[in-house]
């Protein structure tokens, strides 16, 4: 009798572990604004993950960049039951009460480029470094212009965490004694729209008639303040850089209307935060300071402490394109 209790429980375990491990996970991917090519190229990556571990990912973003938008997908997913949300942010503090409901309904949030607040995720999968992303573009845009002149940022909304962060570093680099001739003289907003964020641009032109150049922290932007340079006649009178995708921005480079800028590889981070998401799901981690996740290709990385309770992972520091790789990478994302 002994004996059969022993096969039996060796058989039930070893059923239910199969039964988990087979289990379809289905994660859903909430990303700031529907079209936006970055997201686009997240999400691609988001689904080689998927296929490699055999989950289905869902992936809807708000038409425009909305926080109520964000709020109606986040709800939908969690009348659905899925397994997990990943989220990238319009607000890092309005998105907080609808990410703790998912939680308490079981359904572990994960944010991605720009984060909510700690108490409504779990762990935070970030593209890079805060401080380097903000510093780098201060960097390449005053060698662009000899440490010298007005500049002006073209940022996305007011309200996403990321944006704002790296302008506050932005801000601390510009007070180091070799900028002390460069002067930030407006902070605008385009809201991740292509025609708002062009006619922001313009804007800048005429109201600072002295503006050296450019930078723009946002995909969306950084394209159309491309446009609008050229548009107005100002190539090689106003600089530009910023955070662009290589594909979007190729001609730019060839034309000399931006000479360089920095991005992340998006398809890795959406790679990267479907197979943390997984990770958590299947309990091989639990989102702790100091465990290492296996991220498929990617290799492994370890969970960070971010100072304010939250939890991230770093993917890498930013890199820079300029015509010596553009042609290359501009084929790739």
């Amino acid at each position: 009798m002994k004996k059969f209790l022993t096969v039996l429980l060796i058989v039930l375990l070893t059923l239910g572990t199969q039964g988990f491990s087979q289990k379809k996970f289905v994660i859903g991917l909430v990303c700031k604004t529907a079209g936006n090519p970055f997201f686009e190229a997240v999400n691609k990556g988001a689904q080689e993950a998927a296929k490699e571990l055999g989950i289905t990912v869902l992936y809807q973003s708000p038409a425009a960049s909305s926080v109520q938008g964000q709020i109606d997908i986040i709800n939908s997913m969690i009348a659905q039951k899925v397994s997990a949300i990943c989220v990238s942010a319009n607000d890092p503090d309005a998105l907080v009460p609808v990410c703790r409901k998912a939680q308490l309904r079981g359904i572990p949030i994960v944010t991605f480029d720009s984060a909510v607040k700690p108490q409504g995720r779990k762990l935070f999968v970030n593209q890079a470094d805060m401080e380097q992303i903000g510093r780098i573009q201060v960097q390449l845009l005053a060698k662009m212009i000899n440490y010298e002149g007005e500049i002006a940022v073209l940022s996305a909304a007011s309200t996403m965490a990321n944006q704002n962060t790296w302008i506050e570093w932005m801000k601390e680099e510009l007070k180091k004694p070799e900028y002390s001739k460069m002067k930030l003289v407006a902070i605008v907003y385009g809201d991740d729209i292509r025609e708002k964020s062009y006619n922001e641009a313009m804007g800048l032109f005429k109201s600072y008639p002295n503006l050296k150049g450019i930078i723009a922290p946002t995909t969306v932007g950084i394209a159309a303040a491309a446009r609008a340079i050229e548009d107005a006649g100002l190539s090689g009178k106003v600089q530009l850089t910023g955070l662009g995708l290589p594909s979007e921005m190729a001609e730019y480079v060839k034309r000399g209307t931006c000479k360089a800028f920095a991005l992340w590889n998006p398809i890795d981070l959406g790679y990267a935060t479907i197979y943390a998401t997984y990770r958590l799901l299947t309990k091989e981690i639990k989102g702790n300071v100091g465990e290492k996740v296996n991220l498929g290709r990617l290799g492994e990385r370890k969970i960070v402490d971010e100072g304010n309770g939250g939890r991230m992972i770093i993917l890498g520091p930013p890199f820079v394109f300029d015509a010596s790789n553009i042609d290359y990478w501009s084929k790739v994302y």
